[in-house]
This record gives structure tokens, C-alpha cells and sequence, in this order.
């Protein structure tokens, strides 16, 4: 899939999969520029389904614009949340989900990614070969690794390690991190559900990444490894490719610059909420 932006030209592929222990694929994407979301559902019996699904349909609805800022992005949340919050018993109700991913911002006329996170679904920018979590997870289980009660090894196979502290819906009303980076042409942009994040390592992610050419082969094979990893849970992986960007002055840029993130919310840290399993 390739789209045009006035500020980021992308190629993008998505690839998704139920995985080998769940009925039904809760997982819910968009990829349509200026827009690259995942939605991960909670609840079961189908509402985490429709819960994704609809704040999913809302964000639709800014595809096709060349950009996008923060208000626009966090006025489409609070719509999706009130939508899910809204939904009636036996069609979603009590229902959740996370969402993770960037959209195309301009800043000064520059293209930007601006990332944005609720919950454990994950964002990774690939830049200059290096790869680097972008989004913060927010779980009892990150909670515990900033606090330095666990490790990250130990954390992998820890109990605890599917319940959120933040969502949209599920008895969350905690607000979402939003970071701005830098575009560079040649980067590579990962959203994943935590059924990748939670089979593949970091390194192995890092690989695929690097070596795989085209961004639908690299997330056909993203998700294609997570489920013979044990697919345990819904899989589901976007890669978006920058092939132009324009740099101060209006260029198109085709050489990748440094990478810096800024974070818009001065706590980024995940902050206690009502619990939910995803």
C-alpha cells in the first residue's frame, strides 16, 4: 500500500491473525494516511471486537486529510471513548481497548510523526538501523519495572503481565501519551498488538525489520513468526515506510535525520487506573 502526504510519503503494510488459542480476532487496525492505529479489544464474548472496532471506524474519518495535530487526534478520542462507553448490554458494554500508533503532524510546514498510546499495544520507529519503543506501556507489570520490583526478563513470564492500567473504556478514564518525532525518509514505523510484542523479542523484531525489504512482507512475517511463536493471543503488526519528507524550507528530504522524541505529557510514566485484562 502506498499513500501520499503534502509533508510524509509512506508505503505501509498490515498483516493480523487471530493466533491459535482465541475464537475470535479482537484486533482492529487502521492504516490509511495520515492515519496508523492499532486497536487491541478487551472483554470477550465479542465486545472487545466491537469496542476496537468502533474507535477504529472514528478515526476513519480523518483519513484522506494531508496532516494532523494533537487536537485533532485527542477530540477523536474523546469521541471513540464516549462511543465505547456507550455501548448497550449484549453489544460491547463494559467492553475496552488500547490503541497505539502515529499519525502524519506538521510542524513548521516539517512532517512529523506524532505517536499516541493507551495501553500495551506498542509503537516502534526503526531509524538509522536502530530500534527504539517509542510508546510506554501502560501495565502493572511496566509499573513494576520503572519501579525496579521486576526485570524485563522476568517480566515476559509474569502473571500479571495483560493487565492495563490504561484504556479506552473498560473502566478506564486515563488520558493517552502523545510523543513528536522527527521524520526522516527511511524510517520505519512498527504498531503492534501485544500478541507480537508478547512471542517475539525485541531483537527478533529488530531483524525482521531490517531485513525484510517491503513493509507487507515484513509484517506477513511479523505476525506469521508471533503465531508459530505460540500465538497465545490476537496478532496483529503495521509497518509504515517514510520514502520522502519535507524539511524546512518545503524540500522533499530522502536522507534520514536524527531522531529525537519529545514527550507532550509531562507524566508519561503509567499512572493506576481501574485494571483490565487485554
Amino acid at each position: 500500500m502506498t499513500a501520499a502526504s503534502a509533508l510524509i510519503s509512506v508505503v505501509c503494510g498490515a498483516a493480523t491473525d487471530q493466533g491459535l488459542r482465541r475464537r475470535i480476532n479482537e484486533d482492529a487496525y487502521l492504516a490509511d494516511s495520515p492515519v496508523f492505529l492499532v486497536a487491541d479489544g478487551m472483554g470477550g464474548h465479542h465486545a472487545g471486537e466491537v469496542a476496537s472496532a468502533a474507535v477504529v471506524e472514528e478515526f476513519a474519518a480523518l483519513a484522506g486529510r494531508p496532516s494532523l495535530s494533537i487536537a485533532d487526534v485527542g477530540e477523536t478520542l474523546d469521541r471513540a471513548r464516549r462511543r465505547v462507553e456507550e455501548l448497550p448490554p449484549g453489544a460491547g458494554a463494559g467492553a475496552g481497548t488500547t490503541l497505539s500508533g502515529v499519525v502524519i503532524a506538521d510542524v513548521d510546514g516539517e512532517g512529523y510523526w506524532l505517536a499516541v498510546n493507551l495501553g500495551d499495544s506498542r509503537t516502534y520507529l526503526l531509524s538509522d538501523g536502530e530500534l527504539e519503543q517509542v510508546s510506554v506501556d501502560h501495565s502493572v507489570v511496566q509499573e513494576l519495572i520503572d519501579s525496579g520490583e521486576l526485570d524485563e526478563q522476568s517480566a515476559s513470564s509474569d502473571s500479571r503481565r495483560n493487565i492495563i492500567t490504561r484504556a479506552i473504556g473498560g473502566g478506564s478514564d486515563g488520558e493517552p501519551d502523545f510523543w513528536l518525532i522527527p521524520a526522516g525518509a527511511g524510517d520505519r514505523v512498527l504498531v503492534c498488538s501485544d500478541g507480537l510484542s508478547g512471542e517475539l523479542t525485541r531483537e527478533r523484531i529488530a531483524e525482521v525489520l531490517r531485513t525484510e525489504p517491503h513493509p507487507q512482507s515484513a509484517a506477513t512475517r511479523l505476525v506469521r513468526e508471533a503465531v508459530e511463536a505460540g500465538g497465545r493471543d490476537n496478532v496483529t503488526a503495521l509497518v509504515v515506510d517514510a520514502t520522502a519528507v519535507v524539511t524546512r524550507g518545503g524540500d522533499r528530504a530522502h536522507e534520514t535525520v536524527p531522531t529525537i522524541v519529545y514527550d507532550l505529557d509531562e507524566d508519561t510514566r503509567p499512572r493506576a487506573t481501574a485494571g483490565a485484562a487485554s
